[in-house]
């Protein structure tokens, strides 16, 4: 039976039911387990597997399309999992260069490990033209945070004609805005401190594949690098999953409704649900939904700290796709090519009146 996304996230991962028991079995506190004999079976030891990660990871799986999901103790935890376990001295890795700044740091690691990195933007499929040679392309769609959007069907189609992998950092999308292992990417990655899970409450990050044999490698390389869950935030993450649906309805009609309000009031406005964005042809042919993320750059650093000042139901605050409306100057934290008064606009769940009249407020007074 087909079902719906909603019907999808209410009950990915759920055990089956049995009598006496809950719907979702709270969490698994154990660094170790009861192994008489050969240490064989499911749960041996609390650094390799655990019954709450298992429940999770088989809901990211479901809302992934039908995958492998490794789950990690935050976003950058698993994507270093790929890029480190993957890349041997004399491989060719292509990355974005205007990827999310502390996935760019890895660069100089994997070139300090013997690796080659090429560079190239996301916007305009440039990083099809590095891809001879390679052995891993990582792409991400939308890139964070300009929110370009690369078409990642005809990447993956020439990487893998030359015998590279694809990997895609799906943060902003998530599995129910974008499925890249649908478009042909063999890595699913994610940030699922973000709007996966959508509370700010947590840090938690994923890994997804449907070859068995890559997924084998991803948690090896989590086993032994340490990087696990911890119990408590997987089943948050879990219990999180059934309101996802929902909260992507909501935070995109709010992130649209503030982009349209924007409009003609800003310069450099960016959201790909608007029909006139650069990205929004491709977008919509692979993207389900366009997230929650707008960009935009007010005049210079002194206006853009006015108009995140003058908000009252936005938080300042560097993460996005949480409930609550979040919003900060990008460029304090230095790395990314923005301009000083670049401004990336988190939408949440508010009431879209409620959100649009707080931000044009702000905008006026940091304009006048």
């Amino acid at each position: 039976m087909s079902i719906g996304d909603g019907t999808l996230a209410v009950g990915a991962g759920r055990p089956e039911a049995e009598n006496h028991t809950p719907g979702l079995p709270g969490p698994v506190f154990a660094s170790h387990f009861h192994l008489a004999g050969e240490p064989t079976g499911p749960y041996t030891y609390g650094r390799d597997t655990n019954p709450t990660w298992t429940l999770l990871e088989r809901a990211i799986g479901e809302l992934e399309g039908g995958a492998e999901a490794v789950s990690f103790s935050s976003g950058m935890a698993a994507v270093s999992a790929v890029l480190l376990s993957r890349v041997r001295a004399g491989d060719v890795v292509v990355m974005p260069d205007d990827c999310y700044q502390v996935t760019r740091e890895l660069k100089e690691r994997l070139e300090s490990y013997g690796a080659v990195v090429r560079m190239a933007p996301t916007a305009g499929d440039a990083q099809i033209g590095l891809v001879d040679g390679a052995r891993l392309v990582w792409l991400e769609s939308p890139s964070n945070p300009n929110l370009d959007v690369c078409d990642i069907a005809r990447i993956a189609e020439a990487a893998h004609a030359a015998g590279a992998l694809v990997a895609v950092d799906n943060t902003l999308a998530t599995p129910l805005g974008q499925r890249p292992l649908d478009l042909g990417a063999d890595f699913s990655v994610a940030s699922d401190t973000k709007a996966l899970t959508g509370h700010g409450d947590l840090l938690l990050g994923h890994v997804a594949t449907r070859d068995p044999e890559l997924a084998e490698g991803v948690r090896l390389w989590r086993k032994t690098v340490g990087a696990v869950p911890g119990p408590m935030e997987a089943w948050l993450a879990h219990r999180s999953l059934a309101t996802l649906q929902l909260r992507l309805e909501r935070q995109a009609a709010n992130a649209l409704a503030v982009a349209e309000a924007l409009r003609g009031r800003v310069r450099g406005l960016r959201y790909p649900g608007l029909p006139d964005d650069p990205s929004h042809e491709v977008a919509a042919r692979q993207m389900r939904r366009s997230g929650c993320v707008v960009s935009f750059t007010l005049p210079g650093e002194e206006a853009a700290e006015r108009f995140l000042g003058s908000l009252r139901l936005v938080m300042q605050a560097t993460s996005f796709g949480a409930v609550h409306s979040s919003a900060e100057r990008r460029a304090r934290w230095g790395g990314d090519a923005v301009a000083p008064g670049f401004v990336r606009f988190s939408a949440g769940v508010e009431d879209t009146e409620d959100l649009v009249a707080d931000v044009l407020q702000a905008l006026e007074k940091a304009l006048s």
